[in-house]
């Protein structure tokens, strides 16, 4: 008996310790555990919401916390599938690696990495050069007439740099593709939890510049379009741009897995690249896989 309750225990301890799509879940429905990037959250949601009336013996839990966070979980075998706004680096490969575990990269969508200013600012339109001065370390870019702009309300004349969080793949792509690999951000700026936050404080604030997915736009922030150089295109972000990749910060948007899913995750992964699925992120703002008819 003994023996019998040691083993009981073990066995528990063993079935927490692993992700829920892997036969978890109560009363025969399979819980599928999904986390990781704040850009993708809402799409996420709106997917696990949509599948449950396809699959009601099925259940997604979708939370965020930023693709390293996404990530990080799925090294450890604790979700099933990782949300990202940016590629898997090297280093958290190789931990995969040592884990015993080789991730699977799925595109899901792509997203234009929106500029966000308030509504009264002037700017129509700015160079990477422009944004990576005023964000990268060693920028000299610090007023707002520096780029012969006056903000109404901006009495300062300072550029509020609003950005993210280090564990946020957003911060990660727009470092690597504005800034370049080997910049870092400059001391001093705001970082936000997450994409939304960003979008809250450039509304509220006259003086401030942001970034974040296009689908966290609204009506009362402005989007500037963006030049890959001085004197070319200034290309605004829509989801177009975004799939063609004339939009100079286009990224595609990723889901990892651990290996090759199976079972329900397969499933679930299948129906999202499905034409209902991708109809379902084009709803939200982004950009599908492919071209879809969603009437």
């Amino acid at each position: 008996m003994k023996r019998f309750s040691v083993a009981l225990v073990i066995l528990l301890v063993a079935a927490c310790g692993r992700p829920s799509g892997e036969g978890g879940g109560r009363g025969g429905r399979t819980l599928i555990q999904n986390k990781g990037s704040d850009t993708l959250v809402n799409v996420a949601q709106a997917w696990a919401e949509e599948y449950k009336e396809v699959m009601p013996n099925v259940a997604v839990a979708v939370t965020g916390g930023g693709s390293g966070t996404g990530i990080s979980a799925m090294i450890n075998g604790t979700v099933d599938i990782a949300n990202s706004s940016r590629k898997m680096k090297d280093k958290e490969i190789q931990a995969a690696q040592d884990n015993g575990i080789d991730p699977v990269e799925w595109v899901v969508g792509y997203d234009a990495l929106a500029v966000f200013i308030h509504p009264d600012n002037p700017a129509e339109g700015m160079t990477i050069a422009q944004l990576a001065d005023i964000y990268g370390e060693g920028g000299t870019t610090e007023t707002w007439d520096q780029l012969d702009l006056a903000i109404p309300g901006c009495d300062s004349n300072e550029i509020v740099r609003v950005s993210r969080q280090n564990n946020s793949g957003t911060y990660v792509y727009f470092q690597e593709s504005v800034l370049g690999k080997t910049r870092d951000f400059r001391q001093g700026s705001l970082d936000m939890h997450g994409s939304k936050d960003v979008v809250d404080l450039v509304e509220n604030t006259p003086c401030a510049i942001g970034y974040s997915g296009l689908a966290y736009a609204n009506e009362h922030v402005k989007m500037p379009c963006v030049m890959a150089e001085e004197g070319g295109d200034c290309v605004a972000p829509s989801p177009d741009t975004a799939i063609d990749g004339s939009y100079p910060i286009a990224r595609p948007l990723f889901m990892y897995t651990a290996g090759q899913p199976e079972g329900a995750i397969k499933e679930y992964l299948d129906w999202i690249l499905s034409d209902v699925g991708q109809c379902i992120i084009a709803d939200k703002g982004y950009a599908p896989v492919r071209v879809v008819d969603c009437g």
